[in-house]
């Protein structure tokens, strides 16, 4: 297990390299000059090039892709140019939160997912299996926007079951715990609605298998047979939905973010677009595909976990 995992670690290098250079080409194709920016339309051409000077952006690209590669992977993400403060501050604000949002949205992704899939599956072409696919179809069919404007709207406005913005209130736990029950919600059940459809395809090919046959025809335990001979060997795919669908959670955590008023990544980045904030986009960019590449090789060593053929690949 070991070798597999250094084997994962060192494939992951290329990765990051690729991710760096992506992040320093995307960031510089962004409209607008962010010195003009910053010092505004009444800024002198003085200033606008002693400013330039001062950010590196008067250098040749290729000098400024070199200190940016440097910059990275020493740590050192830089100032934001709008607020002053090192990006990794800025980071550690609102990161925890967008973890704790995308966390709970996962966890409720899988709880509801697989037993719903799985059911599915064991009824197939019955009312269960045609439930789920009407259910699965509506929760991949929603905007993330558009959901919760309408949970905001019922258990928010109508209800008053849960607060209708903010996050919650300094130090109160149960405070936090309610703020976070609709944006988690709100992501969780497109989660729960891929992680179902994987499920249900995933054990409809494992339940035909010949090995799931001899089992019954042993006269394993129904709970026996699917747990261990079928949803075990029907990991994998789930569990490669689940790790893939990490980064696209944080992307639908902007929208969320906004309709909920929380703190996070998600509004940081739109906030360092519309300011052309350059420093901190590009650091805010590399903390979140970092966090996708961490998250992908974690995937990776829980297949070899799942099934310990793929450590001999």
């Amino acid at each position: 297990m070991m070798r597999y995992a250094v084997k994962r670690l060192l494939l992951a290098i290329p990765t990051l390299l690729a991710m760096l250079t992506a992040v320093f080409v995307l960031v510089r194709l962004v409209p607008g000059d962010p010195a003009a920016v910053m010092l505004g339309d009444q800024a002198s051409a003085e200033a606008l090039a002693a400013l330039r000077t001062r950010l590196g952006l008067d250098l040749p690209m290729q000098v400024q892709y070199l200190h940016f590669l440097r910059d990275m992977l020493s740590g050192n993400f830089g100032v934001s140019m709008a607020s002053g403060r090192t990006v990794l501050q800025e980071v550690a604000l609102v990161l925890p939160w967008t973890l704790q949002l995308t966390a709970a949205s996962i966890l409720i992704g899988v709880l509801f997912g697989l037993p719903l899939g799985t059911w599915a599956a064991l009824r197939r072409n019955g009312w269960p299996d045609y439930l789920g696919r009407v259910l699965s179809l509506t929760g991949l069919s929603f905007p993330a926007f558009v959901s919760g404007i309408l949970m905001l709207l019922a258990f928010a406005i109508q209800l008053r079951w849960f607060p209708v913005i903010g996050s919650s209130v300094a130090g109160d736990w149960t405070s936090q715990l309610r703020a976070l029950v609709l944006p988690a919600f709100n992501l969780g059940l497109i989660m729960t609605a891929y992680v179902m459809r994987v499920t249900r395809s995933s054990m409809l090919g494992v339940m035909g298998e010949d090995y799931v046959r001899t089992a019954r025809a042993k006269g394993v335990r129904p709970m026996r047979l699917v747990l261990r001979h079928g949803l075990r060997n029907a990991l994998i795919p789930i569990v490669t939905v689940v790790g893939l669908y990490f980064g696209t959670l944080i992307g639908n955590s902007v929208l969320t973010e906004i309709v909920f008023n929380r703190p996070g990544l998600g509004k940081l980045i739109l906030g360092a677009l519309n300011t052309r904030d350059y420093t901190l986009l590009q650091g805010l960019m590399v903390v979140f595909a970092t966090c996708v590449i961490f998250v992908n090789l974690l995937t990776d060593l829980v297949y070899g976990w799942v099934d310990p053929r793929v450590k001999y690949q």
